[in-house]
């Protein structure tokens, strides 16, 4: 499904990309939707390239079973800045 977006961008921006869509024989529209569609997949992909490393990391560090993540941050933070 198709739907209108109102954009507010500078007026020579938008002549550039006029003619620049004239050049490639494309409406303006047709080459942000692309552009906007690649900026999608770009995010979808890094997201799941920091979930792998994040995955993998998994069970790389051993900790003590009563080890609490909060009060050892806050003991650490209160030791580098004095608090």
């Amino acid at each position: 499904m198709q739907t209108k977006l109102t954009l507010t961008i500078d007026r020579d921006i938008i002549e550039m990309a006029k003619k620049y869509a004239k050049l490639k024989n494309r409406s303006l529209s047709k080459i942000i939707e692309n552009y906007m569609k690649g900026l999608s997949s770009e995010m979808v992909k890094s997201a799941d390239q920091s979930a792998q490393i994040t995955s993998s990391l998994k069970g790389a560090f051993k900790t003590k079973k009563d080890f609490d993540y909060k009060t050892e941050l806050k003991r650490r933070i209160d030791e580098k800045y004095g608090s």
